[in-house]
């Protein structure tokens, strides 16, 4: 099991800050090959600036010059306050049949700053295997969503 920390070396905290990146532009290259508006870069940098703050966060929490036991709960409640603002710039409403777009995108964005915050504390297991599992959600959930709106369309109860 990983346990939370704060690096103990600047090493250890640029393998925290490389596993963030790679894991919110692996989300994002996702959302590249199906053209959305936030892709790769957006992806890796909203998992590489929460891994930084998480950072943070521990330090300021940690016995030293700084202590503030509250710190990483407030810098985490921050970041996901935050981002929801970055994944709201993502949604489109429209005027069609699908009416709105980019909830997925914004999900994503979500996604990555918690991973991202998860490789900052350390929880390099979570962080991998959350951004697998989104993958495969974003992978397998549009042909899901069709099949599931055809049966629902093919159907003869009118409710």
């Amino acid at each position: 099991m990983d346990v939370v920390s704060v690096p103990a070396t600047w090493q250890a905290m640029l393998v925290r800050l490389i596993l963030a990146t790679a894991v919110g532009a692996v989300v994002g290259v996702n959302r590249e090959f199906r053209q959305k508006p936030a892709g790769l870069r957006t992806h890796a940098l909203v998992a590489l600036g929460s891994a930084l703050l998480a950072m943070i966060g521990l330090a300021l929490s940690e016995q030293g010059v700084v202590h503030d036991a509250s710190a990483t709960s407030r810098i985490l409640q921050g970041i996901v306050a935050g981002v929801g603002f970055i994944g709201g710039g993502a949604i489109l409403r429209q005027d069609d049949a699908k009416g709105v777009h980019g909830l997925s995108t914004a999900a994503s964005i979500w996604i990555v700053a918690a991973t991202g915050i998860a490789a900052g504390c350390g929880l390099w297991r979570a962080s991998i295997a959350t951004a697998l599992l989104a993958l495969a959600i974003l992978a397998l959930g549009a042909p899901a969503d069709r099949a599931l709106r055809s049966l629902h369309t093919h159907t003869d109860d009118p409710d």
